[in-house]
């Protein structure tokens, strides 16, 4: 291949992708206001086990993802926690990571902090680097790039999350969330403050409910160029059961539902007016707690599949996900792992 053709396939392909990337914030240079897909990079899910399962995971949480996932449910863990994922989609150019670790605080607190970065990086920049051969001042397919004018930046969305927890009863715990988000591409920047509650209920030991009322006072993030966008509230309610199989193993479905205030209407489930409808479903089988199989159903309608085994103190997932109908976006791949220091001097005090 040509050099020029080679880089005007190169640079086609990272400008596709970070339009793609940045749709959320369409305009962003421009003055006003954009309510719809401001967060949507917080959307997308953390952890191989719950993404196996669709991400209906709001009621079957109980460990370091309780941070991201239902703050309410973090204090249902008993020992420090580590989780680590990297996620890569649509041919290697964005990358998603996370990162997260918690640990039990006095006998019925836990107190957690994750971190989330989707990017795009290396975006090439050719403003100002296409030679006019021609001299009219248009741009046509004989005109040619000059490298040496081609800049190169970085596209990325940060949240930070910081959360406590507290177990109010054998059948209650509930939570809060402080995220920090910072947006960035080439020269523009923001910054917002948000805040989410969540709980947990245990109805029977093996039948729980669970809710996460995320951006609970609306997040503003306001750019560098005066642009403000506004994250609005969503809410995330499920269930999920254990049925015990043939003695020796388990399986749980799991539901989740989310209440969206965006207007969304046609990219939605359901809608009635600007509220929006949104299903996570999830099936996971369980053996004796050592190896475990799922399937789900997300909210933009990618069936998921999953695989997770128990290591003494390490947990290792893997989730599946297809864009059905386009085949150029390509399957995305999770891994994740979590470690557990699950020793005596480390367990949390009072107990038994």
């Amino acid at each position: 291949m040509q050099k020029s053709n080679f880089a005007s396939l190169f640079v086609n392909r990272r400008n596709l992708f970070t339009l793609l990337f940045v749709v959320s914030s369409l305009n962003l240079f421009a003055q006003g206001s954009g309510n719809k897909y401001a967060g949507e990079f917080l959307a997308i899910g953390v952890g191989g086990r719950p993404l196996g399962m669709g991400g209906a995971y709001v009621s079957l949480v109980s460990d370091v993802t309780a941070g991201y996932w239902n703050p309410g449910a973090l204090a249902r863990m008993n020992y420090p926690q580590f989780s680590l994922m990297h996620d890569e989609r649509f041919g290697n150019l964005v990358n998603y990571d996370y990162g997260a670790v918690a640990i039990p605080w006095g006998t019925n607190s836990s107190l957690g902090l994750s971190v989330i970065r989707l990017g795009v990086d290396d975006v090439p920049n050719t403003q100002g680097a296409l030679i006019d051969l021609n001299n009219n001042g248009f741009f046509d397919n004989g005109d040619r790039l000059d490298y040496s004018k081609i800049n190169f930046f970085n596209a990325a969305d940060w949240a930070f999350i910081a959360t406590y927890s507290k177990q109010q009863s054998e059948k209650l715990s509930y939570g809060v969330n402080l995220k920090v988000i910072s947006r960035s591409i080439d020269y523009g920047s923001a910054w917002g403050i948000g805040f989410d509650i969540g709980a947990l209920y245990s109805i029977t030991p093996k039948f729980r409910v669970g809710a996460n009322l995320m951006d609970i006072t609306t997040t503003l993030l306001a750019w560098n160029t005066g642009r403000k966008e506004l994250i609005t509230p969503t809410a995330k309610v499920g269930t999920s059961y254990d049925i015990p199989f043939l003695g020796t193993g388990r399986i749980t479905p799991a539901v989740d539902f989310d209440v969206r205030f965006e207007n969304r209407k046609f990219a939605s489930l359901a809608s009635v007016g600007p509220v929006s409808f949104d299903m996570h479903a999830g099936l996971e089988y369980g053996y004796k707690d050592l190896f475990a199989l799922r399937v789900g159903y997300n909210d933009v309608k990618q069936l998921t599949f999953g695989a997770g085994i128990k290591l003494p103190k390490l947990n290792l997932d893997y989730s599946f996900a297809k864009f059905d109908g386009n085949d150029q976006l390509g399957n995305t791949h999770r891994i994740s792992v979590m470690f557990t220091l699950e020793d005596e001097k480390f367990k949390r005090k009072g107990l038994k």
